[in-house]
């Protein structure tokens, strides 16, 4: 009973969270609104907020059209299944997130053949690489129809330069190219440019709302009017249609307008463990890109160094090596309570 109740305690005092931004916590300006929030069933288009976050989310992003969805997961489960048909193939990353950890849904549920390819240490694929993987018009061969990157990919940028290069791949093999982008407001603060400027090199896009930038649910699909249409008839059938869910794209337009500039701070404060870390003896520091700072920690009881962590109010997803994310939720404070810690027991 007694290790219950310290288990509960620990529990209620852990304020700074470093497992994902996934883990942000509504603010209260997105709790008013949606408790407020005008609404309507959004399987017949007649849910105003959400009709007015998809426009709002279209305008930013100069595109003709946007898609409410219920994560990020199915924005891009969508998106594979809107530009591929059965038996089609799409081009990747080795770490590519809708490879690697959306359950292969692509797969399954589309009947769409991946290609993964090596991800290079700035997170890029080598366009000689996904050239070379093209399949040629054989009855052999399951036809590429897509190429699918991420930006940000383990927090790294990928740049300007290069995804105006892979457009212009895309463009002469005729194929189509997607980002998954559910950090793309990430990587619009490290570049210092708007959102366009990356979304234009791409025929789809996604965007979370639900990491960084605060809200409790929902990811956005972007493509042109005839894209979108297929992508919404597949999300019904996946499952993924609501119905009053202006309650959620409240706090989704929110997101979009109160929480983007701010991402900056967190880039800094990641840059500020990094600097701690490196401080550090039992601690070799990997790489620090955007919000996320990866190390490999060589204490001998993970496990205890857990408990103290705990215990002074501390979440990480603790393992030798190990991801460290920054938001919202977490100040420059939480960053010296974490290093403090570690000095600790360095």
């Amino acid at each position: 009973m007694l290790i219950c109740r310290n288990i509960l305690m620990m529990m209620a005092t852990t304020m700074f969270d470093f497992r994902s931004d996934t883990v942000t916590q509504p603010t209260a300006a997105m709790r008013a609104a949606m408790a407020n929030a005008e609404v309507g069933d959004d399987v017949y288009g007649d849910d105003p907020t959400v009709n007015d976050l998809q426009a709002y989310a279209a305008d930013l992003a100069g595109f003709e059209a946007a898609l409410f969805t219920a994560s990020g997961t199915q924005a891009n489960l969508l998106a594979l299944m809107s530009h591929c048909g059965r038996g089609d193939e799409y081009i990747c990353g080795q770490e590519a997130h809708n490879y690697k950890y959306e359950a292969g849904g692509a797969a399954v549920l589309g009947s769409i053949q991946p290609q993964p390819l090596t991800n290079q240490a700035d997170g890029t694929i080598l366009l000689s690489d996904i050239e070379a993987a093209i399949k040629p018009k054989d009855i052999h061969f399951a036809q590429s129809r897509l190429i699918s990157l991420e930006n940000t990919i383990g927090g790294k940028v990928l740049p300007m330069e290069y995804l105006a290069q892979a457009q212009q791949l895309a463009f002469d093999k005729k194929l189509k190219l997607h980002l998954d982008g559910a950090r793309i407001f990430n990587a619009c603060s490290e570049l210092n440019v708007p959102l366009h400027s990356i979304a234009q090199h791409f025929d789809s896009f996604t965007i979370c709302l639900s990491k960084g930038l605060g809200a409790p649910v929902g990811s956005l699909l972007l493509g042109d009017e005839a894209f979108i249409e297929r992508a919404r008839r597949l999300r019904k059938l996946v499952g993924g249609a609501m119905r009053q869910a202006g309650v959620l794209a409240a706090a989704g337009k929110l997101a979009l307008t109160e929480q983007t500039a701010r991402l900056a701070d967190d880039h800094a404060n990641a840059a500020y463990l990094a600097q701690g870390l490196a401080q550090l003896n039992q601690v070799e520091l990997g790489y620090q890109a955007t919000n996320m700072v990866f190390a490999r920690f060589n204490h001998a009881d993970l496990a205890g160094l857990n408990q103290q962590l705990l215990e002074a109010g501390v979440k990480v997803s603790m393992a030798a090596n190990m991801r460290l994310v920054l938001h919202k939720d977490i100040d420059r404070s939480g960053v010296d309570a974490l290093l403090e810690v570690l000095r600790r027991h360095d």
